[in-house]
C-alpha cells in the first residue's frame, strides 16, 4: 500500500508530504497505480522547483522503493500551495479510481 502523508500547519495549509510504499496493484513494471502516484509526486516536486522561488527540502530513498519526502522551508507562495493541493487532488482521484485498497492518504499537523 502507498501511504501519502500530507503535512499541515496550524492554518490548515499544506506544507509538504511524505510518500512511501508500493500499491502492488499489479506485477512490477505493470503497476499503473504506482506509476500514476510516481508521476504526480515527481511532477509536483519539479513544478515547485521550476515555477516558484520557494525553498524546500526533499529526500528520497530509491534503494528502498522510491520513498520521497518534501518539506517547504520558510514562507510558502500561493503557487506552491496550489501545487501541493493539486497533488492531493490527484492522489485522491487515483485512490478512488483504483479501489481504495492501494493508497492511504493521511494528514499530520506540523
Amino acid at each position: 500500500m502507498i501511504i501519502a502523508t500530507f503535512f499541515r500547519d496550524s492554518n490548515d495549509n499544506l506544507t509538504g508530504f511524505d510518500c512511501k510504499g508500493h500499491a502492488d496493484s499489479d506485477d512490477y513494471g505493470h503497476d499503473v497505480v504506482c506509476a500514476a502516484v510516481s508521476a504526480l509526486v515527481i511532477n509536483t516536486v519539479n513544478s515547485i522547483e521550476t515555477f516558484t522561488d520557494d525553498h524546500f527540502e526533499c529526500t528520497s530513498d530509491e534503494k528502498n522503493g522510491g520513498d520521497l519526502t518534501l518539506k517547504m522551508v520558510d514562507n510558502i507562495s500561493s503557487e506552491s500551495k496550489l501545487l501541493l493541493n493539486s497533488l492531493l487532488l490527484g492522489l485522491e482521484a487515483v485512490k478512488t479510481s483504483n479501489d481504495d485498497n492501494f493508497i492511504k492518504i493521511a494528514f499530520e499537523e506540523v
